[in-house]
């Protein structure tokens, strides 16, 4: 069988399926799925980001005091955790930044 013969029998087939799947009659909308995923706050959310953030930087430091005493030669580890530490607490001053001038700019719009 040549290409385009197999083009045209995998179109055919495809064809086919979705016709079976209109004969079945209109798609019945989804359930909702509320009462199964638990409703996350901003503050638990934001709590649980700072929360990460700081174990990052423990984990961090942790590396680099043991590169310091010798336990370990992971240098280069020890050196991108601490970049990496480091990059999530600028984003996360950033988005307590960006929410402190949200707040102000709420807090000065006339009533």
């Amino acid at each position: 069988m040549n290409p385009i013969m197999q083009v045209q029998q995998d179109l055919l087939t495809r064809m086919d399926s979705i016709k079976n799947l209109s004969v079945m009659g209109p798609i019945k909308p989804a359930q909702l799925f509320e009462s199964h995923v638990p409703q996350a706050s901003f503050t638990t959310a934001f709590t649980d980001i700072i929360k990460a953030v700081d174990n990052q930087q423990h984990h961090a430091a942790a590396l680099a005091a043991a590169v310091d005493s010798g336990k370990s030669d992971d240098l280069v580890g020890a050196m991108i955790e601490s970049q990496k530490a480091s990059v999530s607490f600028s984003a996360l001053l950033q988005v307590r930044n960006k929410l402190t001038n949200a707040f102000e700019e709420i807090m000065r719009t006339p009533l």
